[in-house]
């Protein structure tokens, strides 16, 4: 397998990490990261100027038409930058559930806006007590006039109080564990009825729980077929987790870069630490996990792409099963070869440990996956 990017791939990467190293220091971070927001509306608009926004969207709508190769190219730069604003939320679920499964109205009106930095989202989902589980969907979508009424609750949802508009799971028919019955709707986050408790997590991104209460939308809210949703979210998760394996890779390799920078500049004994054997093992063994991150995320990019269902579910764990080790691995080993100030919120090793612990979990932790990938 070639794990080489082509040439429009590399000026890709060149082209936003030139912009992250100037523009997105780790000083500038940590005041973005401490504003009201979380995130820079400065930052979104280059993100959108570069077309960054538009990588995997189709030209007809102002995008790149971009493969998840393409996405894997921007999530390891992002990564490696600890990039706060709602990429993966807007990008990677959000817009990729529109342009799955939504209609031609709803392209034209959303993509556009989306890849222009007009339009922010984020995909609400997740439920209390329902862990990994995408069937577990309690909220309810009732019948009311020539659309539906909406009550229930989601929790953590990622970006969910920046987004503009809301893509929220709702089951408008069936038990709340069924695989059928779980509709797709776009609802706008001012509407009438929802309430949003955005709260910070652990790597300082923003998450919120969004309560709905008879909340109205109509006919044209609704994406793809009624009650046929479960197979486009598992779709569009696998999607996404393909994209933070990426995104582990690139801060798997600044937590490799920044310890071993570290290593040959810190002394003890009148020499660099870096020359002590027991350490250089140490960091041989992050470069390979660093290596076989780097691989099985391409293999799993590549995959959602092309593979049938099947197939793409049992690569995706794999691949989740495999990252979460390397992020629980890497991120441990470079606080430790930092010493105690690895743990000061002043050095970025801290973030990069919190982001890659927070990554190692998201959807789906390597248990999760396991269990998966066995019934795969």
């Amino acid at each position: 397998m070639d794990f080489e990017y082509s040439d429009e791939q590399r000026l890709l990467s060149e082209t936003l990490r030139k912009f992250l190293n100037t523009g997105y220091s780790f000083d500038a971070r940590d005041k973005i990261m401490k504003t009201a927001a979380g995130y820079s509306d400065d930052v979104w608009a280059a993100l959108a100027e570069m077309g960054i926004l538009g990588v995997p969207f189709a030209a007809e709508h102002g995008g790149f038409g971009g493969t998840t190769v393409d996405m894997m190219v921007v999530m390891e730069a992002l990564g490696e930058a600890l990039v706060v604003e709602p990429y993966l939320a807007t990008v990677g679920l959000g817009g990729q559930l529109v342009a799955r499964g939504g209609s031609e109205a709803q392209h034209t009106r959303i993509l556009p806006a989306l890849i222009a930095g007009k339009l922010k989202m984020a995909f609400a989902q997740t439920e209390r007590g329902s862990r990994y589980d995408l069937r577990q969907v309690s909220l309810r979508a009732k019948k009311a006039g020539d659309g539906w009424a909406l009550d229930g609750e989601k929790c953590t949802v990622l970006h969910g109080g920046a987004a503009d508009l809301l893509v929220v799971s709702a089951r408008t028919s069936g038990g709340d564990s069924d695989e059928r019955g779980i509709s797709l709707v776009l609802v706008e986050r001012t509407a009438p009825g929802v309430k949003v408790s955005e709260y910070r997590t652990l790597d300082n991104q923003r998450v919120a729980d969004i309560t709905f209460t008879n909340v109205q939308v109509g006919r044209d809210a609704l994406i793809g077929a009624e009650g046929a949703g479960h197979a486009l979210i598992e779709e569009v998760v696998d999607y996404a987790t393909a994209l933070v394996s990426a995104e582990a890779v690139g801060a798997i390799k600044y937590a490799h870069d920044a310890t071993l920078d570290y290593l040959k500049t810190r002394r003890q004994f009148g020499v660099p630490i870096g020359t002590f054997q027991a350490l250089q093992h140490r960091m041989v063994d992050i470069l390979i996990s660093y290596e076989q991150a780097k691989s099985i995320a391409c293999l799993a990019c590549v995959k959602v792409d092309t593979a049938a269902a099947a197939e793409r579910r049992r690569v995706v764990s794999a691949a989740k099963i495999k990252i979460a080790d390397a992020c629980r691995h890497v991120s441990q080993e470079a606080v430790q070869l930092h010493g105690g100030m690895g743990m000061t919120e002043e050095l970025k090793i801290s973030h990069t440990f919190r982001r890659l612990t927070t990554i190692a979990q998201l959807f789906g932790d390597a248990d999760h996956h396991l269990e998966r990938f066995a019934q795969s």
